[in-house]
Order: C-alpha cells, then structure tokens, then sequence
C-alpha cells in the first residue's frame, strides 16, 4: 500500500493523537485502540531505532531486544532511507529530554 493510501486510512487516528494534549488521554485512546502485545511491540520497535541511533551493533541489539536481524535491518532501513519517521521522533523525544534535564539544573 502506498503512503498516500495509508494517511488517508490513518487520517482520523492522526488527527485525534495531534489534538490530544493530555498523556493520559492519549495512553487511555492507543490502549483502546492496540492490544498490549502491539503496544510492546511499537515500543520495542523504537527502542531499537534509538539504539540503532546510538551505533549499537545488530548482535547486541537482538541480545537486549530479542529481535530478529530481518526486523532490525527493517527498522533501520526507515531509520535512514525512507520517511525518516523514527530520527523525526528521536529528535523530538531527545529535544524534550534536554528541556527537562536544563529545567531541573536550574
């Protein structure tokens, strides 16, 4: 399925996750929506991609992760070459990092 085809099947789910303010809520509305495994799953899907980020070898990645090398590579692979989705998101998390750490120095 193209891109076009899958925003346009994920419009409504996009559109409530960027109106939603609160964590909880979000939390309460992705809990509804995914089973825990998928949950676990997704996390564990961006866990590799900020190790990935972090030049944690493939090996050391499936040890910690128990993942396979194919959805490691798979994961890399939109890490670096196609929409750039998860380096987006790494940014965002690591920028909201940052502003927390300096707040509590402060």
């Amino acid at each position: 399925m193209k891109n076009t085809e899958l925003k346009k099947e994920f419009k409504d789910i996009i559109t409530i996750l960027e109106s939603m303010n609160n964590k909880n809520d979000i939390f309460d509305f992705l809990r509804d929506l995914l089973s825990e495994k998928e949950i676990l799953e997704f996390s564990n899907r961006f866990k590799i991609a900020q190790m990935l980020e972090n030049k944690i070898s493939y090996k050391e990645i499936e040890r910690q992760t128990w993942t396979s090398s194919t959805t490691i590579a798979r994961i890399a692979k939109f890490l670096n070459w196609e929409n750039k989705g998860y380096k987006k998101a790494i940014k965002i998390l690591k920028s909201v990092s940052d502003k927390h750490h300096t707040a509590h120095q402060s």
